[in-house]
């Protein structure tokens, strides 16, 4: 589904007010890269940067554990702070360190399965990527999934990560149980019936209170979905929002600012076959709103004119194929990303105000709003934690200025209720955070006897755990 420029520059042509304008049409700049840091620092140490760039450090000693006794011995002896990575695409500064930086990379892969209770043990290191494969050969699948597949088995479930869908929850609801490596007590055992509080404090733990090897997970039988992609007027699908998350196993929407459209992502089990379908346009869609933003952004009543003339043919788009290769999608083109999580009867609410904030004072901006649902769990850290939620995710392209994310969008947010994704951008910490979670004096006991001295805490963690 592509915003057809040729349309957009014809539906120009036949709008006086557009060409009256067409000598002040602004050409934005293509952009700088961002200023990278040099690649090696301090005592000749090479870089590690995150994802979209704004994390950065020079670690003193890089392991690669391929086993749980290395990846203990690693956390007790290496250089401290030791911070584990997993893909980097956390935007915040949970990997920065200068002592340990440990990737479970050497720790990838089923360890076994059984085909009756749809369950599987699965070492932390895994990409969910490469996850989704190897269940479907032996017939299950993860009964939901990201927005992006990139990410490790760990380094998901440590930052609750989620998909979508009201009966959905984010993925560490699927562990039974999990091996974690710690720096007091070394290597336990853990499960609603076993270190239940250890269980219940770590499952969603940051790499704060020790290194998670591997997990015991509830899947599903395999799955094949529906997708439908659609665009719709923003109007209706915030009125008819309710209505469309209550009628699919998986719905999403993302609002376009300054086009008034939105477009909705629905997903639900068929029996049809699979089919081949066409790539994934999300990225030249970008591409698209952003040329439509440069040429066009002087204006909002002309970018909104332009858009909706581009779109307004534009049919709805149907793929099936099995859940996994439906579920995550590429997403190529980098951004710096905050989302928080909502009371779900606050979300719309919330989204009309961003919404109208962007559109007053951020011009520049492109990328659009993902709307997501996400059921209630009961891990201590989740920001999930006994409510039904709705996220809103705002993002801003990698090249351009993102501090408005805090400035504009955050105080919407954390007024309406939102606790903040872990692994994305937010300035909480110890004080606001403990606040918005009942059990967080419980979490931060169990951090503290699990590593009293504190070798998994670079400065970041410090701030967001423990500086009240």
């Amino acid at each position: 589904m592509t915003i057809s420029r040729r349309k957009v520059l014809l539906a120009a042509g036949a709008t006086a007010a557009a060409g009256a304008a067409g000598v002040e049409l602004r050409i934005r700049s293509l952009g700088a890269e961002p200023p990278a840091p040099p690649l090696r620092g301090p005592g000749d140490r090479l870089l590690w940067r995150n994802w979209s760039g704004t994390e950065a450090s020079y670690p003193a000693l890089r392991a690669g554990p391929t086993s749980e006794d290395e990846v203990l011995s690693a956390i007790t002896t290496g250089p401290a702070p030791v911070r584990v990575v997993g893909a980097g695409h956390s935007f915040t500064g949970l990997v920065p360190t200068d002592g340990t930086l440990l990737s479970l990379d050497g720790l990838s892969g089923i360890v076994d399965h059984d085909p009756t209770s749809h369950q599987a043990t699965v070492l932390a290191g895994t990409r969910l990527g490469e996850l989704g494969a190897a269940l479907a050969a032996v017939g299950q699948c993860m009964p939901n999934l990201p927005d992006i597949n990139k990410q490790s088995l760990g380094g998901a479930i440590a930052t609750a990560t989620h998909g979508s869908g009201v009966n959905s929850p984010a993925l560490h609801a699927q562990v039974l149980s999990m091996r974690i490596a710690t720096p007091a007590l070394g290597i336990l055992e853990c499960s609603r019936t076993e270190h239940p509080e250890i269980f219940d404090a770590a499952r969603v733990g940051l790499g704060a209170f020790g290194v998670v090897t591997r997990y015991r997970l509830q899947n599903v039988p395999s799955i094949r979905l529906l997708k439908r992609v659609e665009l719709r007027p923003t109007a209706e699908v915030l009125e008819d929002w309710p209505s469309i998350r209550a009628r699919h196993r998986n719905a999403e929407f993302f609002a376009l600012p300054f086009t008034g459209m939105s477009a909705t992502v629905t997903h639900d089990e068929t029996d049809r076959p699979a089919e081949t379908r066409v790539a994934p346009q999300d990225s030249q869609v970008l591409l698209d709103l952003k040329w439509l933003r440069d040429w066009a952004g002087f204006s909002n009543w002309l970018r909104r004119r332009l858009a909706q003339s581009a779109m307004s043919s534009l049919k709805p788009e149907e793929s099936v194929e099995e859940a996994w290769k439906l579920l995550s999608n590429e997403r190529d083109i980098r951004f710096n990303e905050m989302e928080f999580h909502l009371p779900r009867e606050e979300q719309i609410t919330a989204l009309r105000e961003v919404l109208a904030a962007i559109e007053a004072r951020r011009p520049d901006v492109f990328f659009p709003i993902e709307v997501r649902s996400i059921a209630p769990d009961d891990a201590w850290l989740s920001p999930f934690h006994d409510r039904e939620s709705g996220s809103l995710a705002v993002h801003a392209y990698y090249k351009d200025d993102y501090k408005f994310l805090f400035e504009l969008i955050e105080p919407i947010l954390r007024r309406h209720g939102g606790r903040p994704h872990w692994g994305k951008l937010h300035s909480l910490t110890a004080r606001e955070l403990s606040a918005l979670y009942p059990r967080w004096k419980d979490a931060m006991d169990v951090r503290q006897t699990l590593d009293p001295a504190g070798r998994l805490l670079n400065p970041y963690l410090r701030r967001l755990l423990h500086d009240v």
